[in-house]
């Protein structure tokens, strides 16, 4: 089983929605048997607490629902997902450091990365914005940023794991 964590900072808006999106992705693939994730924030503001209403509209108006609880990531994270998808570069570098601090040692490309580096539309910043503080078009733009950009890094967990998808009979 492949292990993705997403990590935003509050764990109630970016992170969330790209859970909820690529689990949405992971069942389209049939792939649920073979890939799993979860989200986490650096920070444990919103522990228990649903993501941002705004998110939750957003993604269902896309057909996603957000059932995910706000929590803080916790150093057992740092070896029970395969991957550590971060937001932003503020995100990543203190996944880094909680990294470097517990495990003596620095996380590789291939365990800690920007979500945006798998977004084909990018082109110089390669952060997923934080929409809290901005409009209802703030979300509908990160939400498309993450359906995108999930999309990318899932084909490429697929090839890199060689998994297969599942047919449905």
């Amino acid at each position: 089983m492949v292990k993705v964590l997403f990590v935003c900072l509050g764990n109630i808006c970016r992170s969330p929605v790209a859970e909820g999106v690529f689990n949405n992705l992971i069942q389209k693939h049939n792939l649920a048997d073979k890939i799993s994730c979860d989200s986490a924030g650096t920070k444990g503001w919103h522990t228990g607490q649903l993501p941002d209403h705004r998110a939750i509209k957003n993604a269902l108006d896309n057909g996603i629902v957000l059932t995910h609880k706000g929590r803080e990531i916790q150093v057992a994270d740092l070896d029970n997902f395969d991957h550590i998808v971060v937001m932003d570069e503020s995100n990543f570098k203190d996944v880094y450091e909680l990294y470097y601090r517990t495990k003596h040692t620095t996380p590789s490309t291939e365990k800690l990365f920007l979500l945006r580096d798998y977004d084909p539309k990018v082109s110089g910043i390669k952060e997923v914005p934080d929409p809290y503080y901005g409009s209802e078009l703030d979300f509908e733009e990160v939400f498309h940023i993450i359906q995108r950009s999930g999309s990318a890094l899932l084909n490429s967990l697929i090839e890199k794991h060689g998994l297969v998808e599942e047919s449905i009979e």
